[in-house]
């Protein structure tokens, strides 16, 4: 069972939604005891890295991520979830997680794109992943697959924590992490078909790591 945090902060439904249509059993949930007998945690998110920090702190969520990640439980992060594992984000000057090196910053005005406009803030369309390490969530997928984004605020992750870049007048990071814990600043649950298999390949490989997280 993959275990999706409930921090009245996220996309929980749509992220249950695309597991319940690759039959992958899913529970959403801010139970501590549920997140850690789980075979692996998805952590999605929208909105704002200050208020999403001060829910998880209300709660004792922001300890318990870090517990799990610490104890190598596998774990996804999607967009607002994706750049809270960072240590710091621009956005309302927020200390976050830090499961992660780095931080999460803004898209600057004035910014050419190829065709010399200035591009748009957010960030939101479909746009391709340029894998620059190779990853298990990647099995299956085409260079040329598209992935579904939306944010003002990017992850500018510590160098080897890059796995995958993605171009808005310049390159940033879309896709960080190591082998079992793995952060996306694309939806893979709106990605269509490829998301789908980013979604499916990451529960194959909660299948295959059995990870018990004590108190």
């Amino acid at each position: 069972m993959i275990a999706i945090i409930d921090y009245q902060a996220g996309n929980q439904t749509s992220v249950r939604r695309a597991l319940d249509s690759l039959g992958v059993p899913s529970r959403i949930t801010d139970d501590p005891q549920i997140l850690r007998s789980a075979e692996g945690v998805i952590f999605p998110g929208v909105g704002a890295a200050g208020q999403a920090m001060a829910r998880l702190k209300a709660t004792g969520l922001d300890q318990e991520i870090i517990n799990l990640t610490q104890a190598h439980k596998p774990f996804l992060g999607i967009c607002l979830g994706c750049q809270i594992m960072l240590e710091r984000s621009e956005e309302n000057d927020t200390q976050t997680l830090g499961v992660l090196a780095g931080q999460t910053i803004r898209f600057k005005n004035g910014v050419l794109d190829e065709a010399g406009l200035p591009i748009r803030i957010p960030h939101m369309g479909w746009n391709e992943v340029r894998l620059t390490q190779p990853s298990p969530l990647w099995a299956g997928i085409d260079p040329r697959d598209q992935f579904y984004f939306v944010h003002s605020y990017y992850p500018a992750p510590r160098e080897d924590l890059i796995l995958g870049v993605t171009g808005h007048g310049h390159e940033f990071t879309s896709l960080m992490g190591r082998d079992g814990l793995w952060a996306a600043q694309f939806h893979p649950e709106k990605s269509g078909p490829p998301g789908l298999k980013i979604l499916k390949n990451f529960y194959n490989y909660c299948k295959g790591h059995s990870c018990s997280v004590k108190d």
